[in-house]
Formats: C-alpha cells, sequence, structure tokens
C-alpha cells in the first residue's frame, strides 16, 4: 500500500474494462456488418437465380399440378389444333407452320406466364395482411412457429398455400430461417425477399421480432400505394398505346368489309406477302417499345 502498487492495480484494471467492454461491442458490430453483407450476397444471387428458372420451377410458380411431361403434351396439342384450323382457313404451309411454332411454343408459355404473373399481385396483395397476423401473433407472446401455423390456417390463398409448404418443411427438420427464406424460391417477388432477410438475421444475430415485422409491414403496404398510384399515372399512356396498335388492324377491317377486292391483294399476291410480313414486324418492334415505355419496374 505504501509503495502504490496496489492503487495502480485498480487503476490498470478500471481503464482495461471500458476498453474491453468497447472491443467486444465492436467485434459485435462487425459480426452483424458482416451478416448483413452475406445476406445481401444471397439477394444478389436468388434475384440472379429467378430471373431465369427452369421450367419445373416455372410451373410451381404458377400454381399448377403439372410434370414437364404433361406441359410437353399440352404444347403438342396446342400446337397442332392451331396448325390444322390454320391450314383450313388459309390452306398455306408457311402460314401454317407458323402457326405451329406459335402453338407449340407461344400459347403455352404465356398461359404459364399468365397464370404466374396472376399468382404473384394476389400473393402481393394478401401478403401485408399476413405479416400483421405474425406481427400481432409474436407481440401477444406467441412462438414465430405457432404464427406462421395461424397464417397457414387463416389467410387467403396463395399465401395460404405457401405458408403451409413452410410449416410442411420445418416438420423435416429445416430451420425457421432457411424454411421462410425459401418462399422466395416459389415465389420470386420482393416482398417474400424481404420477409426472408428480416427473419434469417434475426434468427442470426437476435432483436426485436415485432418491431422488425411491423416497419417491414408499413414499408410493404407503401410500396402497394405507391404500385397504385404508378397505375393509375401511367392508365393514360397505355390507353394511347393501345389506340395506336389497334388502328392499322381496326383500318385493314373496315377497307375489308368495305371493300374486300381492293385489299385482298396483300394475301393474294407475293407481293402483298411480303409487305404484310414486312409491316407485322415493324408493328411488333412498335408495340414492344410503347410497351417497354410504359411499363414500369417497381
Amino acid at each position: 500500500m505504501l509503495s502504490g502498487q496496489v492503487r495502480a492495480e485498480k487503476r490498470q484494471k478500471a481503464v482495461q474494462g471500458p476498453e474491453r467492454s468497447k472491443r467486444a461491442a465492436r467485434v459485435v458490430e462487425v459480426s452483424k456488418r458482416d451478416q448483413v453483407l452475406q445476406s445481401l450476397k444471397e439477394l444478389d444471387e436468388k434475384q440472379k437465380r429467378a430471373k431465369s428458372p427452369p421450367l419445373s420451377v416455372q410451373i410451381e410458380q404458377a400454381g399448377l399440378t403439372w410434370t414437364k411431361r404433361t406441359f410437353a403434351i399440352v404444347s403438342v396439342v396446342c400446337a397442332v389444333l392451331l396448325a390444322l384450323a390454320t391450314f383450313f382457313i388459309t390452306h398455306s404451309l408457311i402460314t401454317t407452320g407458323i402457326a405451329f411454332l406459335v402453338g407449340g411454343l407461344g400459347l403455352p408459355r404465356w398461359y404459364l406466364r399468365r397464370r404466374r404473373n396472376k399468382r404473384l399481385k394476389a400473393f402481393t396483395e394478401e401478403f401485408p395482411n399476413a405479416l400483421d397476423v405474425v406481427v400481432r401473433g409474436v407481440k401477444a407472446g406467441l412462438p414465430l412457429g405457432d404464427c406462421l401455423r395461424i397464417v397457414a390456417g387463416e389467410t387467403a390463398e396463395p399465401v395460404k398455400g405457401e405458408f403451409r409448404y413452410v410449416i410442411e418443411t420445418q416438420t423435416l427438420g429445416i430451420p425457421v430461417g432457411e424454411a421462410v427464406q425459401r418462399i422466395y424460391e416459389r415465389m420470386p417477388c420482393a416482398e417474400a425477399n424481404f420477409f426472408g432477410i428480416v427473419i434469417g438475421v434475426q434468427q442470426k444475430s437476435g432483436g426485436n421480432l415485432s418491431e422488425a415485422l411491423g416497419n417491414l409491414s408499413k414499408v410493404l403496404r407503401e410500396r402497394k400505394k405507391m404500385r397504385a398510384k404508378i397505375k393509375a399515372v401511367s392508365t393514360e399512356a397505355k390507353a394511347s398505346a393501345s389506340i395506336i396498335g389497334a388502328l392499322p388492324l381496326v383500318v385493314m377491317l373496315l377497307v375489308y368489309l368495305t371493300t374486300p377486292a381492293y385489299i385482298a391483294l396483300l394475301w393474294q399476291t407475293d407481293t402483298g406477302n411480303i409487305m404484310l410480313v414486312c409491316c407485322a414486324l415493324w408493328m411488333a418492334s412498335g408495340i414492344f417499345v410503347m410497351r417497354k415505355m410504359i411499363s414500369f419496374d417497381f
């Protein structure tokens, strides 16, 4: 005590204590930052895979129970029926071949894409309500798994089916975070991806789940409002594009009804056929450009 050694040791401990706590806080902050960076990398990889999914995944995303063989049979049937109908109407082998390709490659994939987009739209409309159910359940003290079961039993399709799939994957021993992140593979939309990221980060680093999901629900509802505003603003442009695209066809129909011999030269002569093909390609390029101009990704 007379030498001052005890006092020096106390001061050293007092100095080292806050430093160690600060160092531990820095370590926790760095680990959280690494987890966020890892989540962002996984997000980029998922988005790249979602742009070109295989045929089986597209069928699953459309909510169909078809197999690849069923899809191939449907494509062949559509191609044959459309080709026969075109041949009986036009008696042209070239037109019949084009109709065969359109029926085999175009119609089934168009139907698949339409079903998929319709299901994604229904999912995004119902998903904020499902998040509110989860938030209320977590605030009431229920575990996350019980909240997911409530959503799987009470909400509307397709949210109900997707959360039922999450419950089924959980029964196989898959963690909740990984099971929720698989929703994005079946529903490639930003809402499902955000939900998977929030649950995954919360499972790894902890935190207030009800607050995070509540904020996510508010963000999704604001995105829904913004999407509705964009749709309302772009309605006039879409109507103008539809009128411009349909005008040549309407004029051709009116001319055919009034003077059929005048316009029949377009499909009765070789020069007319070439002109029809060129006009169709030119119109298709114009419609494609207008569609790109009035479509908004949000």
